[in-house]
C-alpha cells in the first residue's frame, strides 16, 4: 500500500494573563503604542492552541504520530507552564520578550520543535481571541 502523508492535529486550551509594554518606554509611550493592552494590572485571555503535525503514516502502527505523545509534549510544554500564569511575571521566557501573540507562537513552536521528532512537519496557530490568531511557521 503507498504512503500517504496525514496532518494530525492537538487542540489544546489554556488561560493567561499578559501586559504589552517596553521596560525603556514611558507608560505614555506603552499606552500610545499598545492600548488598553498596556493596561498596568494585566489582563487575561483565553488562548486556543492547534498543534498540526504532518508526515507519513507508520505502517506499522497506522499512526502518524502517537496522539497521547502529542497529548504529553503538550501538556508539559505548554500547560504546565503557561496555564493560569502571568507570562509577564511567572514565564522566563518573557523575562526581556514582550508577550505578543507573535512572540507567544514562536515561544511555543520552539518548545514543541525540540520535542516533536524532525520527520514531522510543525505547525501551530494560537488563537488570542476568536478573530485574533497567529500561525507559525507562516
Amino acid at each position: 500500500m503507498k504512503n500517504h502523508r496525514v496532518a494530525v492535529f492537538r487542540k489544546v486550551t489554556f488561560n493567561a494573563a499578559h501586559r504589552l509594554y517596553r521596560k525603556d518606554w514611558t507608560n505614555e509611550q506603552n499606552k500610545n503604542c499598545f492600548g488598553l493592552c498596556a493596561n498596568e494590572n494585566y489582563h487575561g485571555h483565553n488562548y486556543r492552541l492547534d498543534v498540526k503535525v504532518t508526515g507519513e503514516i507508520d505502517p506499522s502502527t497506522g499512526y502518524v504520530i502517537d496522539i497521547a505523545e502529542l497529548k504529553m509534549i503538550t501538556d508539559e510544554e505548554v500547560m504546565e507552564r503557561f496555564d493560569h500564569r502571568n507570562l509577564n511575571l511567572d514565564c522566563p521566557e518573557f523575562k526581556d520578550l514582550n508577550p505578543t501573540g507573535e512572540n507567544i507562537v514562536v515561544v511555543i513552536y520552539s518548545l514543541l520543535r525540540k520535542r516533536i521528532d524532525s520527520k514531522y512537519d510543525l505547525q501551530i496557530r494560537l488563537y488570542e481571541t476568536d478573530r485574533n490568531y497567529f500561525e507559525y511557521p507562516a
